[in-house]
């Protein structure tokens, strides 16, 4: 239900307390610019979500009397993390401090708030809840890690996965793996053929910004990945088994052991859906493991322009046109393929990138487009990719409802879908508590 007024500005105390500021209704920021938000684009902030302080940066507000866009001086600006299956309409909007510090990879979008109640400008993109807090339990993730490491000791990916990224990192695809369920993780490259700027596992030394995690630091073998995904896809319900994850290097570096493994894989079961999570980087690469029962491919990026994308992955030994390449190669297969595409609003949804947008989904056949949330200290992005004037925007929401008109068979959403919902009903109810 719209609101039929706008939330109050939050700011935090710098003692990890945060009180509303009743003397400004809350903005938002898209690009450089803030923005008032209009009212039906707020939703309570969703269970998961969580308040962050941003240090060393004042909240912008518009003030309740005058209505002019003034700071709260109370204290630090407040933003919001909100959790997987939902994408930010606006950014916290802010001013930032000559000393403030440089603020680690997560989102942070606008929050208000309005009768005890935490607001977010958001839409649920996904209605799958895969990743959805509530559908955790601990004393289950505890015992599956346990048996999961007792039957596979002597593999390595298994150990990474269960001790890194499940139990260290509280990583949602590696905790719904130790649960038995949907989509189950397969790090396979230590390397990787760029250099984001926002890389979460790897930053050279002479970079302010920190990893949020290690990066996987060995070559898997495709015995490794046979032996535990097998009777992942024979048993969870609706399952996946994803190459390349967030946390490591570039997948299509280990092509042929994807290769080897997928053929590996398919003599033993024919249940359930194989996916790469990629940059694109090599079509050929892409072209052989459809050819052997890859599934489905995403690509990530943060633009559908190569000059934007460029200036963020500073590719090694390859174009933006190779990853053009790739998704025409796999919907030529017959497969699905999806963009995870990096939510930054006032660059996504410009005029400009709506239209690159728009000449991507037609050139290469997209099936999906995950909206995903940017994790990047905003002015340090801007700052680093050399925008200054991001051009003409739309809005976020806007611009998702001109692509669903005329793009009706394009999917959205935020995960990577299950075979069930590629070759069936996609709007199925398919994942339940």
């Amino acid at each position: 239900m719209a609101l039929t007024e706008s939330p109050y500005l939050l700011y935090s105390d710098g003692e990890g307390n945060i009180f509303e500021d009743e003397s400004l209704y809350v903005v938002g920021r898209a690009g450089w610019d803030a923005y008032p938000i209009p009212e039906e684009d707020w939703i309570p902030l969703p269970e998961g979500g969580s308040l962050y302080e941003l240090p060393g940066r004042r909240g912008i507000g518009l003030d309740v009397e005058t209505g002019e866009m003034r700071l709260c001086e109370k204290g630090w600006a407040v933003a919001a993390f909100i959790p997987p299956a939902h994408t930010g309409l606006y950014i916290a909007a802010y001013e930032s401090l000559p000393e403030a510090p440089l603020l680690p990879l997560f989102c942070y979008t606008a929050v208000g708030w309005l009768d005890g109640v935490n607001y977010v400008p958001a839409v649920r993109i996904e209605p799958d809840i895969r990743q959805d807090c509530e559908g955790y339990d601990q004393a289950t993730i505890e015992f599956g890690t346990d048996h999961l490491l007792k039957t596979y000791s002597e593999n390595r990916l298994v150990k990474h996965l269960m001790q890194n990224c499940c139990m260290t990192y509280h990583c949602p695809a590696a905790r719904n793996f130790a649960m038995g369920r949907w989509e189950c993780p397969i790090p396979i490259s230590p390397a990787c053929n760029a250099n984001c700027i926002g890389c979460i596992s790897f930053q050279p030394i002479e970079e302010e910004i920190v990893s949020n995690q290690e990066r996987l630091s060995f070559k898997p073998t495709a015995a490794e990945v046979v032996e535990y995904t097998v009777p992942h896809l024979m048993s969870a319900p609706f399952p996946i088994v994803s190459f390349g994850q967030g946390c490591e290097g570039e997948p299509l570096l280990m092509w042929e052991t994807i290769k080897e493994a997928i053929i590996e894989i398919r003599k033993h079961t024919d249940k359930g859906s194989i996916n790469i999570n990629s940059n694109g980087s090599n079509p050929k690469a892409v072209a052989a493991l459809a050819a052997v029962g890859l599934d489905s491919l995403r690509v990530s990026t943060n633009s559908a322009r190569p000059e934007i994308y460029n200036a963020y992955y500073r590719p090694n030994n390859y174009t933006f046109e190779d990853i053009i390449e790739s998704l025409k190669v796999m919907s030529a297969a017959g497969k699905w393929t999806s963009i995870n595409y990096f939510v930054f609003p006032g660059m996504t949804d410009t005029v400009a990138e709506y239209e690159a947008l728009r000449k991507l989904i037609k050139d290469t056949g997209l099936k999906m487009i995950q909206w995903r949330n940017f994790n990047i200290d905003p002015d340090w992005y801007l700052g680093k990719i050399g925008v200054s004037e991001p051009g003409e925007i739309m809005g976020v929401k806007q611009m998702m409802e001109l692509i669903r008109e005329e793009f009706p068979d394009l999917k959205f959403g935020y995960y990577n879908p299950p075979i069930e919902r590629i070759k069936g009903d996609f709007n199925t109810e398919f994942a339940h508590h």
